[in-house]
Order: structure tokens, then sequence, then C-alpha cells
């Protein structure tokens, strides 16, 4: 049986952002242990450049949610980026899973032909709709949740490359 576009997205997509509650669950913890406010944590960031903490997890979700609109004709919600605590991301994120909950694989059938118009201030480009999943959807969201845990580890939580990789114990839907 081929890979889907359905399975190409919303398991992966839901996947990971188990894995970020996971890590905010352990920022919390380390927070607590430390007596860090967690807001420190909230507001931390590589480089001065680079978006904090909550903007990570922010980007991880508005990726996971605005794939479905691209590839379907299901509107996503819209979430305004107003979390400030470790809590408020935590429900943000289950907010972006209780959507992807919502949405079946015959919702995304052909889409791996519709045309995908991207548009970032002066960058603009159009792909198919297996290639935006592949060339840009997948590769958005697992950086942001790939700096998020640096943000994390940097400072100090323990999260490590198996915590990244996620469980492997599920089936296919934990995929």
């Amino acid at each position: 049986m081929p890979t889907s576009m359905y399975d190409l997205t919303v398991p992966v997509l839901k996947r990971g952002l188990s894995i970020l509650t996971i890590y905010l669950d352990k920022a919390a913890a380390i927070a607590d242990e430390r007596k860090i406010a967690p807001e420190v944590l909230v507001n931390a960031r590589l480089a001065p450049d680079m978006l904090p903490l909550a903007g990570q997890i922010q980007r991880a979700s508005d990726s996971a949610k605005g794939m479905v609109p691209r590839l379907s004709t299901i509107a996503a919600p819209g979430f305004p980026d107003t979390e400030t605590t470790l809590a408020e991301l935590k429900q943000r994120i289950d907010k972006t899973i209780e959507f992807l909950n919502t949405v079946k694989s015959q919702d995304l059938d052909g889409s791996e032909t519709r045309s995908i118009d991207l548009k970032f201030g002066s960058f603009t480009k159009t792909l198919s709709g297996d290639a935006y999943v592949l060339k840009f959807l997948l590769p958005n969201f697992f950086f942001h949740v790939a700096t998020a845990h640096d943000i994390l580890r940097h400072n100090g939580v323990k999260v490590g490359k198996l915590d990244y990789l996620g469980s492997f114990d599920q089936g296919r839907e934990a995929i």
C-alpha cells in the first residue's frame, strides 16, 4: 500500500507536537527543581535574531495546522501568539493536535498534485502538494521542533536524541 499524503503529514505532525509536550513537561520540572521562573525558559533563545522557545512552539503549531487548508478545503483555526507560560504553550499544542484529529485521510486524497503558493516577504514559490510536504512543511516543522529542543537543552533541560526521536513502541498511527 503506498504512503498517502495523510500518512506523510497528520500522524508525523501529531507525533512531533507530542514530543514538544514532553519537552515542556521536562522544562516545567527543571524550572521547579532549580527555582527558575518558567518564563525564563519560555523567553529563552539561542541567538538574538532567533525566536524564543514560545515562538518556536507557535511556529511548529502554525506549520502543523496551516498544512490542512493548503492541502484540503478545511479551514484551520487561528491562534494568536499570546502564550507566555509553559502551560499556555502546552494548551496551544493540545488545540493543534485536537484540530489535526479532525482531519481524515480522505480529506487529503489527491492533494499531492494540488498547487501550493508559498509567500514569505519577497520569497514566492509554487509547489505541488507532495513537494510542499517534503521540501517545505516537514523540514520547516522539524526545524522549529529541533530549535525548541536546542533552546531547552542549552538551558539545562535534560533532553537528548532519544527524546527528540520519541517512542517507537506505538503502532503505525504514532509514526
